[in-house]
Parts: structure tokens; sequence; C-alpha cells
């Protein structure tokens, strides 16, 4: 129940923490400038980079929602799943936790909205995003450059790629199943036109 009442409001929360960790930066990085004290530095660049984390991310997901709009080939090879892939997911017990993660947009994979072959492609937009974003995650890197404390940089960028693998992972295992039952749909679909045609 709860993580049903997180995954509706998953928008609402990830927008309200970007605009407050945005504002928690501009005043710490003001205070900074005013009174000079060292924790408020800190503070300002841990504020900076959770606020580049989650922007980024609601960045990502609209542009390519906007390029895409949920329509991808899944028939594509990289978006199939090797043997490998079933192995080590199987390892990974992906079966047992898959469910237990927020979804961003729950009304994209609802078979009440959707056909299964609009819930494969935007999968398949989902996991592009993800993608995205774990690349993007290992910016806040050249921060350290200007502000020393790699190792810190180095692990946040770490957990949050980590974070959006999750997603990933999850998308490319449920998405083989799906793909089976929008492939039986459509090939209904074709019998149904064909019988009509006979007639």
């Amino acid at each position: 129940m709860l993580l049903e009442k997180m995954c509706l409001n998953m928008k609402r929360i990830l927008i309200s923490a970007a605009v407050s960790a945005v504002a928690a930066a501009g005043i710490t990085a003001v205070l900074y400038h005013v009174f000079h004290t060292p924790w408020l530095l800190t503070t300002a660049i841990t504020a900076g980079t959770i606020s580049y984390h989650l922007v980024m991310r609601l960045l990502v997901g609209g542009i390519v929602t906007i390029t895409m709009h949920n329509h991808a080939d899944y028939h594509k090879k990289c978006f199939q799943l090797s043997h490998l892939e079933e192995h080590l997911y199987s390892i990974l017990k992906v079966k047992r936790w898959k469910n237990h993660l927020p979804t961003y947009a729950p009304e994209s994979f609802s078979p009440e909205k959707h056909t299964f072959d609009e819930i494969a492609q935007a999968m398949c937009q989902s996991e592009i995003v993800h993608e995205i974003n774990m690349a993007l995650s290992f910016l806040p890197l050249l921060a350290s450059l200007w502000f020393g404390s790699f190792a810190v940089f180095c692990i946040t960028s770490i957990a949050a790629a980590c974070f959006d693998l999750l997603f990933v992972i999850v998308q490319r295992y449920n998405r083989p199943r799906i793909v089976k039952i929008a492939e039986k749909q459509g090939n209904r679909k074709k019998k149904g036109k064909s019988m009509i045609n006979m007639l």
C-alpha cells in the first residue's frame, strides 16, 4: 500500500526534492560568500550535487519523452535479453525485489490504459532514460577539479548510477514477457482481419 502511494506521488516527490535541493544549494552558497564558514561550503557542495542528480533526471526524462513519445522498436538487438543476462538476473534474484522499486509514471505501464505493445515500447524508453542517467551521473566528477574530495564525488556518482541500473535491469527483465503478450495480441488481430477479408 505504501509503495503504491509512493508510485502515484513519485513525480511530486522528485520535483519537490529537486526544488528543495536547489533552494538549499543557493541559500548555503550565498551564506558561504557572506560568512566564509567551511561547513557552509560543504553543505552548498552537497546540496548542489544532490540538485544536479535530481534536476538532471527530471530533464532527461522530459527530453526523452518529448523526443520518443513512448515509441520504440523493441525488436532491436539492443533491447533483446541475452542468455548471459538471463543467468545474471537469476543469480541477482530480480524476481524477488523488482516489484519493490517505485515507478515514476505508472500510468505508462497500465494494461487498462495501454496495449501491451505500447507498454513494451514505454519500457524501452524507460530503459533509455535510465541508461542516459547512469552516464550523466559521473559528470559531477569534474567538480572535484575545483573543490577536491574526488572520493566523495566518485562515491555519490557510483551510488546514483547503480540506482538507475536497478531500473534498467527491471525493464530488461520484464520486457520479454510483455513482448510475448504483445505479439500474441498482434497475431490475434491479424487473424481477425484475415477472417473478415475472407467473408
